[in-house]
C-alpha cells in the first residue's frame, strides 16, 4: 500500500458515517484532486526550472494539453482502482493495521496548500 491508498482509506472512513454510499466518490475525487494538483506543482516547477535554464521544451498549449489529458488519465486510473476488488484488499489491510490518525481537516486542505505553491511558483521569476 502507498501513501495514496493510506490517504484514500483516511477520507473514505471519515465521510462512510455521514454519506454512506458517495463516500466513495468523494475519497475518489479528493485522491484525484490531489495527484492532480502535485502533477501542477511539478509541471510548474520543471517549466520555471527550464526558462531559467533557457531550454526550450514545449509551448504553454502543448503543457497544459498534456497537463489535461494526464489529469483525465488520473482521474480514470483512480475510478478503476479504487472501485472495485482494490478498495476492499485497502479496506481488508487497514482493519488489521492499527488505523493512522491522520488530521482529516489538515488532509482536506492539502491540496489547498499544494494549489497556494502553484500560483506562488507560477508567480515567480
Amino acid at each position: 500500500m502507498n501513501t495514496f491508498d493510506t490517504l484514500f482509506y483516511s477520507i473514505f472512513t471519515f465521510f462512510k458515517p455521514k454519506y454512506k454510499q458517495k463516500s466513495n466518490s468523494i475519497a475518489i475525487a479528493y485522491i484525484s484532486i490531489l495527484q492532480c494538483a502535485l502533477l501542477l506543482l511539478l509541471g510548474v516547477f520543471f517549466a520555471k526550472f527550464f526558462n531559467q535554464m533557457n531550454v526550450t521544451t514545449m509551448s504553454k498549449e502543448k503543457a497544459w494539453t498534456l497537463f489535461v489529458l494526464v489529469s483525465g488519465f488520473v482521474f480514470f486510473k483512480n475510478w478503476m482502482q479504487y472501485t472495485g476488488k482494490r478498495r476492499m484488499m485497502i479496506h481488508a489491510k487497514m482493519n488489521k493495521k492499527i488505523k493512522p490518525q491522520h488530521n482529516i481537516w489538515l488532509l482536506l486542505l492539502l491540496p489547498v496548500g499544494v494549489l497556494v505553491l502553484v500560483l506562488i511558483l507560477f508567480q515567480a521569476t
